[in-house]
């Protein structure tokens, strides 16, 4: 089996790579599954609806999201109904939508988690000990289990992929929209790669204007976040897991942007 994950959508330059290159991607790749976090997709603040039934339409399996999974006041008046999506499910107990789904990929079912980690990021519920309760409830239906943790640091990511290790088909981390180059297969089976990137602009700051971030930093003051325009990049990864014991044998990052032409 293989499973495409495609990092962080950031706003409408986000969107436009997936419509001009999902289909390339799934062409040449032939996943089984397709698995987007989407939770900048709206102008870089969560998302909406209309959105959320646009990228599934253009080919993805399951949305997951993240720290800004509620910027978008949107999302209230559809997520209880999204089947689709998750959202870190170490948010606090009560909140609207779920932290897990199972869904059939062919004759084989495959369990989709999304984590937040804590460091940095604002205080949630242990994402170590809400990973041990989800996986052995998903582990009773499937070994095909796909972990996206949505973090700031390295070290919170590698220290669950190392505790999820053989337990989990693949830990995948999102957030800092750059790209890692430490992709590789834990000892245990698990994949493990510390960010995917991310989909959005090329030439801003982690999807930002370039100005805006500089007058940030030099004022020290509030300032309007706007999405940069113009070209583009796509960052996800490629695992390839065996559908049966759920270990992963292979990882390859995707990236592709004006210096990293992918389909050349």
């Amino acid at each position: 089996m293989k499973i495409l994950f495609i990092g962080d959508i950031y706003g409408k330059t986000g969107r436009q790579m997936i419509d001009n290159y999902l289909p390339q991607l799934k062409s040449r790749i032939h996943p089984d599954v397709t698995i987007i976090n989407a939770e900048n997709a709206a102008h870089g603040k969560g998302i909406t609806q209309k959105i959320y039934h646009h990228l599934l339409e253009k080919g993805a399996d399951i949305l997951t999201m993240g720290n800004h999974t509620w910027d978008n006041k949107d999302i209230f008046d559809f997520i209880d109904r999204a089947d689709r999506l998750v959202r870190p499910a170490n948010f606090p107990e009560g909140t609207p939508g779920t932290g897990m789904r199972i869904f059939r990929a062919g004759n084989k079912h495959v369990a989709v988690i999304n984590l937040q980690g804590r460091v940095f990021l604002p205080a949630l519920d242990d994402p170590f000990r809400m990973a041990d309760r989800l996986v052995a409830e998903a582990r009773e239906k499937t070994p095909v289990i796909f972990v996206d943790l949505h973090a700031e640091t390295t070290s919170e990511k590698l220290a669950l992929g190392w505790y999820l290790d053989g337990r989990v088909s693949a830990v995948i981390g999102t957030h800092t929209h750059v790209q890692t180059a430490d992709e590789r297969i834990l000892s245990q089976g698990t994949a493990y790669l510390s960010d995917a990137g991310m989909t959005g602009p090329y030439n801003g700051i982690i999807g930002v204007t370039r100005e805006a971030v500089t007058r940030r930093f030099l004022t020290a003051m509030p300032v309007r976040f706007e999405s940069e325009e113009g070209a583009g990049q796509l960052g996800g990864a490629v695992i390839t897991v065996n559908d049966t014991t759920g270990k992963a044998s292979k990882i390859e990052r995707v990236l592709i942007n004006p210096d990293h032409p992918y389909f050349d």
